[in-house]
């Protein structure tokens, strides 16, 4: 009984129409194992959000600056079109910073590229375009100081997909 309800649970429909005797239509043996072995597909993990809030110093004007990491592990796929990346950085002057995301192939999204003059930090949620790039491996929020005077922080971020 629990075989037979097993196979026309899973069962595709028959193409056209049928009259009489046709049962419950095209057995579909890899639905009707995965129904026994008590599951289906791998769940979606849906859109989760990975932060680092560790306090990194942003050297003042410095080319190479300073780089803060996310590890991803345990998605499959790419990430999505619509990426939010959150920052949040305590600076005295964010007319000076180039701020990025790299990553874990090693391409490069600006996020702020020396805007704002001498207003202070930046705590702004950013949406990224990162389709082309896989899910899983290291992602880096580079910051750049590149003018004298003005100094801060990475406060946190975080990467939400």
């Amino acid at each position: 009984a629990a075989v037979e309800s097993t196979l026309k649970s899973t069962a595709r429909p028959l193409p056209g129409t049928c009259s009489g005797g046709c049962g419950a239509g095209i057995a579909n043996a890899d639905g009707a194992v995965t129904a026994v072995q008590g599951g289906g597909p791998d769940p979606d993990p849906g859109t989760q959000t990975y932060t680092n809030g560790t306090d990194v110093s942003i050297p003042d004007n410095n080319r190479t600056g300073v780089s803060s990491t996310i590890a991803v592990s345990g998605r499959s796929g790419n990430a999505p079109s619509n990426a939010q990346v959150a920052v949040n950085i305590v600076h005295t002057y964010i007319g000076d910073l180039i701020v990025d995301l790299i990553a874990p192939d090693g391409s490069v999204y600006v996020l702020h590229n020396r805007s704002g003059g001498s207003a202070d930090n930046i705590n702004q949620t950013y949406t990224v375009n990162l389709s082309s790039e896989a899910l899983n491996g290291s992602w880096r929020l580079r910051a750049r100081d590149r003018a004298s005077i003005g100094t801060g922080y990475i406060n946190s971020w975080s990467i939400t997909f």
